[in-house]
């Protein structure tokens, strides 16, 4: 299991701040940067901006410092021999753009609060969060990070904390300032469902949790899953499910196994 030497987030540094080490550490040490930053990549100075990520194996060449008046970032150096680690798809030495540098950064704050910790899943819960991380840092990919790219993840954790809100196109297009056409290529592109198509997965999740735990009928569960026609939100659930809300509904309370309908 991965052996933590030292782990930190949120850590501020000032403008002229340098991390220079050229033969490298006897660890590995991966940081992901909340700020821009300079990296010398290739034997080149290169700035990189924020909510990047780099991993230096052991006895890698580091060196990077502050571009701005500060430089904050999350780090941690660590010995690891897991081959999720140790073979890594991850480039080497070469930072890249996070895929959600919120969740990334909330795995840091767990890591930190782990290594503090000194009970019997300490070592297994550290494990547990690296693996996340890694899975999380592998899901990065240069060609799925469009510009807008951070704009379309907050927009559609937006979605999914609050699916019976009236989304239409156009106004997801308007909050982010951008046109529906736009919007409706690059959010498919990036997430390889379609905005609207996203909206109506999610409340007919919301739907089925309603149906099987809660005594909502069916006009109040359509209602809070944001549909104003109640014919509306059953001809989109059997879609979906092959099932209408009450045969989905009488079916999980007769414990029978929800086997898709024919059509």
């Amino acid at each position: 299991m991965p052996s933590i030497h030292y782990v930190e987030y949120d850590a501020a540094h000032q403008h002229d701040f340098v991390y220079s080490i050229p033969e490298g550490l006897d660890a590995w040490l991966l940081l992901l940067t909340q700020t821009p930053a300079l990296f010398e990549v290739n034997g080149e100075l290169k700035e990189y901006p924020a909510h990047s990520a780099v991993l230096y194996p052991p006895k890698h060449n580091i060196y990077y410092r502050a571009c701005s008046r500060n430089y904050v970032n999350d780090w941690v150096r660590f010995d690891a021999d897991e081959s999720y680690i140790t073979e890594t798809v991850l480039p080497v030495g070469t930072p890249f753009s996070l895929p959600d540098p919120g969740y990334c950064h909330q795995l840091f704050q767990l890591l930190t609060l782990e290594n503090s910790f000194q009970n019997d899943y300490r070592e297994l819960s550290i494990d547990y969060l690296f693996r996340l991380l890694f899975n999380k840092l592998s899901e990065a990919s240069q060609d799925k990070l469009t510009p807008q790219y951070y704009n379309l993840l907050e927009l559609r954790k937006t979605l999914y904390s609050n699916p019976g809100h009236p989304w239409t196109v156009s106004s997801m297009a308007a909050h982010l300032h951008i046109s529906t056409g736009y919007l409706q290529t690059i959010y498919k592109s990036t997430f390889g469902i379609s905005c609207m198509e996203d909206v109506i997965h999610c409340r007919i999740r919301l739907a089925k949790e309603r149906l099987g735990y809660g005594q909502h009928k069916i006009a109040e569960i359509a209602a809070l899953c944001g549909y104003a026609n109640v014919e509306h939100f059953c001809r989109q659930f059997r879609q979906l499910t092959g099932f209408s809300p009450r045969a989905y509904r009488e079916k999980l309370a007769s414990k029978e196994p929800l086997s898709r309908e024919e059509n």
